[in-house]
């Protein structure tokens, strides 16, 4: 599986942006999906997951009310919409795929190469 994410980018406290993630192969819909974002010296944290139907979803409570992740699996992509963007949002932000919804990175299996959100205060 190959995953390519886009999207990212710099934008002021308050905006919002929308991440995409494409992914290769005819079997998407049988693929979790999640997001994950690092900051430099920091290890990878999860952001939010969503079922291969898109039925159920998960989030880090700090993203909980502003992200939404859903997924068009005609398109074989999923999103994330980030509303009411924040200076601590900034991180490079990774989709990855895995069995089952989990918020463990060793739980994803492939992963995207990332793409860069910079919120300035």
């Amino acid at each position: 599986v190959q995953l390519q994410a886009s999207g990212g980018g710099l934008v002021q406290a308050g905006d919002s942006l929308r991440l995409s993630c494409e992914a290769s192969g005819r079997t998407f819909s049988s693929y979790v999906m999640g997001w994950f974002r690092q900051t430099p010296g920091k290890e990878r944290e999860f952001v939010a997951a969503i079922s291969m139907t898109g039925g159920s979803t998960r989030y880090d409570d700090s993203v909980k009310g502003r992200f939404t992740i859903s997924r068009d699996n005609a398109k074989n992509t999923v999103y994330l919409q980030m509303n009411s963007l924040r200076p601590e949002d900034t991180a490079v932000y990774y989709c990855a795929v895995a069995p089952w919804v989990s918020a463990t990175a060793t739980s994803y299996k492939f992963w995207g190469q990332g793409t860069l959100v910079t919120v300035s205060s």
